[in-house]
């Protein structure tokens, strides 16, 4: 009798036991319920302010490139679906025969947001001091941007100057904006190597600026790394080697189809429509025909 009322008691224990973890199993699924609907409203939350960060970027990047005699542009910007910072500018200089073409990327929105305003900043101060080399104009970005990066943040930043009278080209690179001198009637490309680190909490190198000859036919290409980073399925980054030869392949087409021809090789190595990261390439031509007009 003894050992039944023993067996009774610990059933009863056990459907005691039974009924508080109901009970805790029922509250860590309101627990749940409550997180889950917390998640969802702050990646809802985070998704809008991407694709805001997104529409406002695509904005503020030009839509009209300027009328510049003597030479062709092709450019194109394609936000990132996870992470973003890129912006481009090309515009005409006071003195009419310089003209500039800036192109940045940086790590995340938040710096991006500040690279930016940075940059319209001293967009005015660029409109008085035009004549300012490309290493200078680098130089001021980077005493105003940075004191304020934080964490491991990296900004890359490629400004250059195009003299049209010695149709030489003066640039600054610091980071990692991808550039290249496409020579008319050479296969080989010449890259434009960078003159500085990447901009961060722990930048102290003063920029440089190199020279290059400008020729009839010739091209620079660059592009921001979200391009070269671009990875397949296998987790691979297209890297140069799948830049330079989406490039060469393009050596007898116009601007607009090299452009066309980076970004679709880019897309099948990929197999993603809309890039992971900020896009942007610029292709920029001389024209021969101008040339000629200036020597004569």
């Amino acid at each position: 009798m003894a050992n039944e009322n023993d067996l009774k008691e610990r059933i009863s224990e056990l459907e005691h036991e039974l009924a508080v973890k109901e009970a805790e199993l029922h509250r860590y699924r309101l627990e749940l319920s409550k997180a889950n609907t917390a998640l969802e409203k702050m990646i809802s939350q985070v998704s809008q302010e991407l694709k805001l960060a997104q529409t406002l970027q695509k904005f503020l990047s030009p839509t009209e490139l300027p009328n510049v005699q003597g030479f062709e542009f092709s450019t194109k910007f394609l936000p990132g679906t996870r992470s973003g910072g890129d912006y481009f500018d090309i515009f005409e200089h006071e003195d009419k025969l310089k003209f500039g073409i800036l192109i940045s990327s940086a790590s995340g929105y938040s710096l991006s947001s500040m690279l930016l305003s940075v940059i319209i900043k001293i967009s005015s101060q660029m409109e008085a001091r035009r004549g300012l080399e490309a290493h200078k104009v680098v130089a001021l970005l980077a005493k105003e941007v940075v004191p304020s990066i934080q964490n491991d943040d990296k900004a890359s930043v490629f400004y250059g100057v195009v003299d049209r009278r010695s149709y030489e080209m003066q640039y600054c690179s610091v980071g990692t904006i991808d550039g290249f001198l496409q020579v008319y009637g050479q296969d080989s490309l010449v890259e434009l190597l960078p003159t500085g680190p990447s901009l961060g909490k722990d930048y102290n190198t003063e920029p440089q600026s190199r020279t290059i000859q400008l020729n009839p036919r010739d091209r620079v290409v660059l592009t921001t790394e979200g391009v070269k980073n671009s990875q397949n399925s296998l987790g691979v980054n297209w890297g140069g080697h799948g830049l330079s030869e989406a490039i060469s392949r393009a050596a007898k087409q116009g601007v607009h189809e090299l452009r066309n021809e980076i970004l679709f090789a880019n897309e099948k190595y990929s197999g993603k429509s809309d890039p992971v990261r900020d896009q942007t390439v610029i292709v920029t031509e001389v024209k021969d025909r101008v040339i000629k007009l200036a020597k004569n």
